[in-house]
């Protein structure tokens, strides 16, 4: 994977937070705890998707046509059809 810059402003508490977070130990730079973070909201955003999925399609089918899984961005579809069966 090619790396790539990304620049944020956080307020300086945060800043402070996360500069403790590297001095711990933990991780090697502010750059590694940043994607660290986002990585687990990552997977943490996908496995509550499949749970709310899951947990529909025991209650009620979720039915996909051809062409909308032809489309390819099956999680964006996924959460379509979830925001509809609401």
């Amino acid at each position: 994977m090619v790396a790539s810059s990304l620049n944020v402003s956080i307020p300086e508490p945060l800043k402070a937070y996360v500069e403790a977070q590297v001095d711990s130990g933990d991780y090697g730079t502010p750059s590694e705890y940043v994607r660290d973070l986002i990585l687990d909201d990552r997977d943490r955003r996908l496995t509550r998707l499949e749970d709310r999925l899951l947990e529909n399609l025991k209650s009620k089918p979720i039915d996909f046509s051809d062409e909308e899984l032809a489309q390819g961005n099956f999680v964006n579809l996924c959460r379509s059809k979830l925001r509809q069966s609401r």
